[in-house]
């Protein structure tokens, strides 16, 4: 385990634009974004979007030096500029580690280090189980391995009894019949065809994540976008009531010699509200070649400064190992 404690934090490369996007077409009806900017002949990376449905933000181009990385991103099935949009039909986590896999074919890259935070991270860990020979290194915030438990912790007890206000406005907008399964009454709710009809449905979703993902934020002053909260509650409750789409309870944070070999490190909010740190801690103590760090002032939000700061640290060093 190491945890940095140096005051001398590093921030977020500068704003960088694409030099290269466009639409990969990955069959049944989808067709994921795609962008690439840096480095064309440094070190691949692939960064992971969370959510599911999060979709890629500008910024995550930034935590990668563009002097000495090929930086990849894409918007997942049914996410961001992806279409078409907010469409959960033919999307899955097997799909999703597919589609990575067309990328890196189409990209020409052999093998790349695999970034990702909270689902991000989730789909990092299938990915370098369904093809671990080409991940150079992994590099992982706010694990989430889509449990039973880290659901039940989120959506039904367990960050409602350290946020009650705020779980009072998104859980008591059920009815009583909906109120043993928020989870599932949320899914069914969203479910429903018109956009229009949905869209509060759609934000109080929105609102209870992002009111817990920061640890310095007011959670009542979370307002997410409209657009961007369908496609978020759409994917997640469409994932989660299917417990991520994965053949059993904790195989991620279990099935780990596939990792063996690989590099990888874990930065950590240790106040993480939505994916709290055992998860990380356990994914650790199953993968004898990875490193911790616990950021000691911060929670689940990759922007905070502490995780900024282990995230360029980890990255950089990568680039140095790799180049």
């Amino acid at each position: 385990m190491d945890t940095h404690r140096d005051a001398r934090r590093l921030g977020l490369y500068p704003p960088l634009e694409p030099t290269r996007t466009g639409m990969l077409d990955v069959g049944e009806g989808h067709r994921v974004y795609w962008e690439e900017c840096g480095r064309p002949d440094g070190v691949p990376v692939i960064a992971l979007h969370g959510g599911p449905g999060g979709g890629a933000a500008p910024a995550m181009r930034r935590f990668f030096d563009p002097t000495r990385y090929r930086i990849l991103i894409f918007d997942q099935r049914g996410c961001g500029r992806s279409r078409p949009f907010s469409e959960v039909r033919n999307n899955d986590t097997a799909r999703l580690v597919a589609d990575i896999e067309r990328l890196r074919d189409f990209f020409g890259v052999d093998r790349w280090v695999v970034f990702g935070g909270s689902w991000g991270a989730t789909l990092a860990l299938a990915y370098a189980r369904q093809a671990p020979e080409h991940v150079l290194a992994l590099v992982l915030r706010g694990v989430f391995g889509c449990t039973k438990a880290e659901l039940d912790w989120f959506y039904r007890d367990g960050a409602n009894r350290l946020f009650p206000d705020v779980w009072d406005h998104f859980a008591g907008r059920l009815g009583p019949d909906e109120a043993d399964d928020v989870l599932r009454a949320y899914h069914a709710r969203l479910m429903i065809e018109d956009p229009a009809a949905r869209r509060e449905d759609a934000l109080a979703w929105a609102r209870w994540e992002s009111a817990l993902i920061s640890l310095h934020a007011d959670p009542f002053t979370a307002n997410p976008d409209s657009r961007r909260a369908d496609t978020l509650a759409r994917m997640e409750t469409h994932y989660f009531v299917n417990d991520g789409f994965l053949e059993r309870d904790g195989v991620l944070l279990e099935d780990t010699a596939h990792l063996a070999d690989i590099p990888g490190v874990i930065v950590q909010g240790r106040y993480d509200m939505v994916t709290p740190p055992h998860t990380a801690w356990r994914l650790h103590k199953a993968w004898p070649g990875s490193r911790i760090e616990f950021v000691h002032d911060a929670g689940h939000a990759a922007g905070e400064p502490g995780t900024v700061d282990g995230l360029v640290r980890v990255t950089h060093a990568f680039a140095k190992r790799f180049s």
